[in-house]
């Protein structure tokens, strides 16, 4: 497999989790503003209709290569930023493996923020 198929693997696998998630929050967003208000967020419809974009437009752009790198580091943030916020709980076991799959979700962010999305990219055709 060349170098741009493994790549292309890569971006479909890394932005699945976030396209199902958004997509799952912003049509259900008063739900989601619910569970933030819950966990203490502030302004819950507001931070629920942020994250949804993020997790839903993130995902999509990482999937097709648009505007990648850029992309990858907000969603690397993002990665820390809710491990932070939402796993934190080392005493549930669940919290502490979604904490370390968020920051390993992050690196993977950081690598494909440092050597691109590839040529088989809608970046790598606006260059």
């Amino acid at each position: 497999m060349s170098t741009s198929a493994i790549v292309l693997v890569g971006r479909i696998l890394l932005s699945i989790i976030f396209i199902v998630a958004g997509f799952g929050k912003i049509t259900n967003l008063s739900g989601t503003a619910g569970y933030f208000a819950g966990a203490g967020l502030p302004v819950p419809m507001v931070t629920a209709v942020i994250v949804s974009l993020v997790e839903l437009v993130g995902g999509i752009f990482i999937l097709v290569g648009f505007f990648t790198r850029p992309t990858a580091y907000v969603l690397a943030a993002f990665c820390i930023a809710t491990a932070f916020i939402a796993h934190f709980n080392f005493a549930d076991m669940g919290q502490a493996i979604n904490f370390q799959k968020n920051f390993a979700i992050a690196g993977g962010f950081l690598v494909l923020a440092a050597f691109g999305p590839g040529a088989l990219s809608v970046d790598a055709r606006r260059t």
